[in-house]
């Protein structure tokens, strides 16, 4: 049995079970995938795959099996890598973050100035989208964190470590009827379009609780993933906004008025997820506790291995 045969096998239930696509992107033939995968069900004495003719249509359940193995042991070679690269040369190598729009344009900002100004060599990688994406990144391998307000819980793969909480505000044009009140309601909110955060992304549950828990419906005439888009098309008149009051800033937002909206709904938290089966470097210890700083490496440490 080797890695290599491990890697071919994983690859090719990542790709669907598309040999071609397989094998493109492991920069090798499409026969040499398939004679490794034949020598290692000989080797095991199982099949993995069920084929038709020379097509891969199906995996078996002792290959299902096998490859919860294979990827495992895969990210444990990885880890072990990892490791001596540490060990080799502690303050370089790279740092990869998943994490929404709102908490990568408000809440990371200052952490990721000061890791970068700390740890000038490492090379610091965001990427963005959605709750459940991000945390597919991280068990994956492609991301080290994940840092989401919603679904990282859904992952059993991941450990979470909360980080703070947060909660919603109301953005209209100045003179909004709205800001003539002495106290925002759900009921006075239900009159008006309403522009807030698709459906995946950031405690937006909270807010359909909220108006379900009232027997409201509310005009949602526009979503997005994106706060500064909200922002925008209310602006524009299209209707009044739900974000994350971190998401609003007076000095740029001249153009706009916040109101508070804590007392209409719960408070979410936002939460780093890391890998049970993974390894941090120590630079990303680091970044965890900058970014959260009740979060320190003896805490993430104690947290991993309660859920380990």
């Amino acid at each position: 049995m080797k890695l290599q045969q491990l890697r071919y096998l994983c690859e090719v239930a990542n790709q669907g079970l598309n040999l071609s696509k397989a094998a493109e992107i492991l920069h090798t033939s499409q026969p040499g995938i398939s004679k490794q995968i034949r020598l290692l069900e000989n080797e095991l004495g199982v099949d993995i795959f069920v084929r038709n003719g020379k097509r891969v249509v199906e995996t078996t359940p002792p290959g299902r099996a096998i490859l919860e193995i294979a990827e495992r042991m895969l990210r444990d070679a990885k880890n072990l890598k990892q490791v001596g690269q540490e060990f080799a040369n502690e303050a370089s190598g790279s740092l990869t973050i998943a994490t929404t729009h709102t908490q990568a344009r408000y809440a990371l900002p200052a952490a990721i100035k000061h890791f970068t100004a700390r740890y000038p060599n490492v090379k610091l990688v965001l990427h963005q989208g959605n709750p459940t994406q991000i945390s597919e990144l991280v068990t994956s391998g492609v991301a080290d964190i994940a840092i989401a307000t919603e679904a990282i819980e859904l992952f059993a793969e991941l450990v979470m470590l909360p980080c703070y909480q947060w909660n919603r505000c109301i953005v209209v044009p100045p003179r909004h009827p709205l800001l003539k009140l002495q106290k925002l309601t759900l009921e006075a909110l239900a009159e008006y379009p309403i522009i807030t955060y698709d459906f995946a992304f950031t405690g937006r549950s909270k807010i359909n609780q909220a108006f379900e828990a009232k027997g409201l419906t509310p005009n949602v005439v526009l979503t997005a993933i994106d706060a500064d888009v909200i922002k925008t098309y209310v602006e524009l008149g299209l209707g009044v906004g739900i974000l994350a009051q971190m998401a609003f800033e007076p000095k740029r937002d001249r153009h706009l008025r916040s109101i508070d909206a804590s007392h209409l709904f719960e408070p979410s938290t936002t939460r780093i997820g890391i890998s049970r089966n993974g390894y941090l470097r120590g630079y990303v210890y680091d970044f965890i506790e900058m970014f959260a700083p009740h979060l320190d490496h003896a805490a993430v440490t104690a947290a991993m291995k309660e859920r380990s």
